[in-house]
This record gives C-alpha cells, structure tokens and sequence, in this order.
C-alpha cells in the first residue's frame, strides 16, 4: 500500500503561482511514475503532468510551459509548480501513483485548487 497527501493548494490570483506537494509513505518500490491528474467541477478527471522515477515528464497541453512536474526521491515527495494560473485552472487536484502509464494504483485526497480573476 502507498499513501499519498498533498498540499499546497489554496486560493490564487490569475498570473499568479502555486507549489503543491504530494508527500508518498509505504511500499512504492513498484511504482514507477508519479503524477498529478485535476477534475474541474462538472468534468472528469484529467491528468496534468507525470514524472518516471528517473526524471522524465511528460506534461498535458494545457500544463505546458506553465507547469513543472518535479520529485526528490529522497523525501519521496512529488511537487507541481505552477504558474501563469488562469481562471480555468480552478480545480481539485490529485497526486497519483501508477505502476504503468495508464493506470493509476494509488489517489491522494485532493487538494483544492482556486484561481480568482
């Protein structure tokens, strides 16, 4: 079992930035990616960014250029830094754990999210 808790959200101007943090305890010897996915209201859930336990990122269009997915491995945390935040940002965001791409193993609790205009 991985436990995931994030932190870091709150209420943000537009163009304004924010640092969540997903802080990982547990057996995660066999997690290989790590990743931050947000569900609007009304929406489904998307992914934003993953990072491999190696460092590679891949990022969402939206997420590009304003977003950096980033880890320390030695704090087993996984951080997104956000900035340039829009309106449309607004939303729960959830750190994840997959063993591969496409599946999710582990959900944090959320973190809500809020960008006034």
């Amino acid at each position: 079992q991985v436990q995931l808790v994030e932190s870091g959200g709150g209420l943000v101007q537009a163009g304004g930035s924010l640092r969540l943090s997903c802080a990982a305890s547990g057996s995660s010897t066999s997690i290989n990616f790590m990743a931050w996915h947000r569900q609007a209201p009304g929406k489904e859930r998307d992914l934003v960014a993953i990072i491999t336990v190696s460092g590679s990122t891949n990022y969402a269009d939206f997420a590009k250029g304003r977003f950096t997915i980033s880890r320390d491995n030695a704090k087993n945390t996984v951080y997104l830094q956000m900035n340039s935040l829009k309106p449309a940002d607004k939303a729960v965001y959830y750190c994840a754990a997959h063993r591969t791409w496409g599946n999710v193993d582990y959900w944090g609790q959320g973190t809500q999210v809020t960008v006034s205009s």
